[in-house]
This record gives structure tokens, C-alpha cells and sequence, in this order.
């Protein structure tokens, strides 16, 4: 009997998966005139979870839509992909359908939360979507070329910080709108813009601490990266800024610095300060809720031309 010569293991076999190649997920209908593709993998990373986004697509349209890409909230430490805040849980459809109702198509990913990594690895996952959903636009018929972020709380904080970067990236998604919810985006200056001290740069337990990996004032460089304000320039698309005037979160400032340095820039941001307003749109009435999303699908449409 032949003695058997054992063959070297496959180890290619032992590579992660090609998200770009991997099958999209069966569809729902949640909504009538809508698809959902549920918990696509768009990220394969080492020693950490695959990074998945819920697709939201119009049924029955011609050629390839517009995109909105929603970015959740959560102080970067928490928060689910398919929520846009609690007064929005009871809406039938919900805001993502009723965008794919009117021709949109919507984006909802997860990303790292800080409990994972540290900055930037958040903005690095959004951006390696925007990546994904570019290389498989053909397959979602969608059109990359006209994408608008939009984020509420963390998750505007990571839409403004991606929008103002993503130029610099090529074969990738193109911003031309991003539309920020109670967003923070001056680090370095929540001290300020805070009343009365309830904001202690030196605390390593806040939520902008563990985002940086320590405390804000012992991470002055990683606070300034991680700024939409510091990376404002010429090349900034619009922005809608929502934001209520009795944030005890994240301050009304914190938007108003970012209007602020886009007009510095020569650009001409679309600032709105909601009296009363608290975070997640808490002392809000349901009207002045609903004219918060009227606006973001308004100003969604006006930069796609959708």
C-alpha cells in the first residue's frame, strides 16, 4: 500500500470574506413600495464583529436613486443602526420607508462603538461604508454620486466629521449634503459652551473621553482630529444644522460653531436653533418633531435633485 502524501492546507480558505463579493440578504417589505435588506456586511475586520448596514430600497423605480446614509447616535457608546430617536418609534412607516416612499434609498450601518475602539475608528468604519455602497451600486441601484449624510447626536458628530473629509478619498461615495441632529462638534469646547461647569474636560469617564481614549484635556490632538470644526474647508458641501436651544447634553454652541467656521469657509449653512427643543427633540411638540424630518427630506432632495 502506497504511502499517502499530505497536501499543504488551503489557507486561503482561512481569509476573511470579501465584503464587495459577499451574497446581499434577502428582502423584506416592511412598507408597501419598499425593500429591506437587513444586516449586510460591508466590514470584515480583524478580531472584531463584521460591521453590517440595513439597506432601505424603492421598489419599482427606473434608473438609480439618491442616498441617504443615517448615522445613528448613542455618545458613541451605545445606540442601534435602525433608530432615530424615541419620538420617531411609534411612526408607521417609519422615517427610513417613508424616505424609500419618496424615492431614496437609506443607508443605516453600525460602526465601533468606543467600548471597541477609540477614535478614529468610528469615522474609519463610516467611511469604509461609503466605500462599500460605492463598489456595490450597481447591485442596489443607487446612485453614489449624490449622497447625503445625515446623524443625530454621535451620530452627527460622525455624519459632519465624514462630509467634511470624504474628498479626499477616491472610489467612494460623493457627499453633497449632510444634515446634522444636536450634533457635538467643537471637543475642545464643550468646556465652554456648557453652563456652569457641568461639562469637566479633565473627567476620563464622559462620553467625548472614552471616544478619545482619555480625558478630553489630555488628548488636546486627538479632541482637535476628532472636531468637525477643525476640518472645515473649501471643499465642505451643504449642511443643514438642527438643534435645540435647551440641550443639556450637547449645547446649542456646539452647532452654532460649526455654522460659524462653514461661513468662515464662504459656505452658507442652513442653521436652525428649535426653542425649547431639549436632546432628542424632548420638549418638542409632535408638530415641530415631524417639521424636523419635513426639513431633512426637503434639504435630502434639494442636494440630490431628487
Amino acid at each position: 500500500m502506497a504511502n499517502s502524501v499530505s497536501k499543504p492546507f488551503p489557507r486561503h480558505l482561512l481569509a476573511p470574506p470579501d465584503p464587495a463579493e459577499l451574497p446581499l440578504p434577502p428582502p423584506a417589505r416592511p412598507a408597501e413600495g419598499v425593500r429591506l435588506l437587513r444586516g449586510a456586511v460591508y466590514g470584515v475586520l480583524d478580531a472584531s464583529r463584521p460591521l453590517v448596514v440595513d439597506l432601505w430600497l424603492p421598489e419599482d423605480v427606473g434608473g438609480p436613486v439618491p442616498l441617504v446614509v443615517f448615522v445613528h447616535g448613542g455618545g458613541w457608546r451605545t445606540g442601534t443602526r435602525d433608530a432615530v430617536g424615541p419620538r420617531f418609534q411609534n411612526w408607521r412607516p417609519g422615517p427610513f420607508a417613508r424616505l424609500a416612499q419618496a424615492g431614496f434609498a437609506v443607508a443605516s450601518p453600525d460602526y465601533r462603538l468606543s467600548g471597541e475602539a477609540t477614535h478614529p475608528a468610528q469615522a474609519e468604519d463610516l467611511a469604509a461604508c461609503l466605500d462599500w455602497l460605492h463598489t456595490r451600486a450597481a447591485d442596489l441601484n443607487i446612485d453614489t454620486t449624490r449622497t447625503v449624510l445625515w446623524g443625530e447626536s454621535a451620530g452627527g458628530h460622525l455624519a459632519a466629521l465624514t462630509a467634511l473629509t470624504q474628498h479626499r478619498r477616491r472610489g467612494s461615495a460623493t457627499v453633497t449634503g449632510c444634515v446634522t441632529w444636536y450634533a457635538p462638534t467643537d471637543l475642545a469646547g464643550l468646556a465652554e459652551d456648557h453652563p456652569g461647569g457641568a461639562f469637566d474636560p479633565r473627567n476620563p469617564s464622559t462620553r467625548e473621553s472614552l471616544l478619545l481614549g482619555g480625558a478630553v484635556a489630555d488628548r488636546p490632538k486627538q479632541a482637535r482630529d476628532a472636531s468637525p470644526v477643525t476640518h472645515v474647508g473649501p471643499d465642505a458641501p451643504p449642511f443643514l444644522i438642527l438643534h435645540g436651544t435647551d440641550d443639556v447634553l450637547v449645547p446649542a454652541q456646539q452647532s452654532v460653531r460649526l455654522a460659524e467656521a462653514l461661513r468662515a469657509a464662504g459656505h452658507d449653512p442652513e442653521l436652525r436653533l428649535l426653542p425649547g427643543g431639549n436632546h432628542l427633540w424632548v420638549g418638542l411638540s409632535d408638530e415641530d418633531v415631524e417639521n424636523c424630518y419635513a426639513l431633512t427630506a426637503d434639504f435630502a432632495r434639494r442636494c440630490t435633485s431628487a
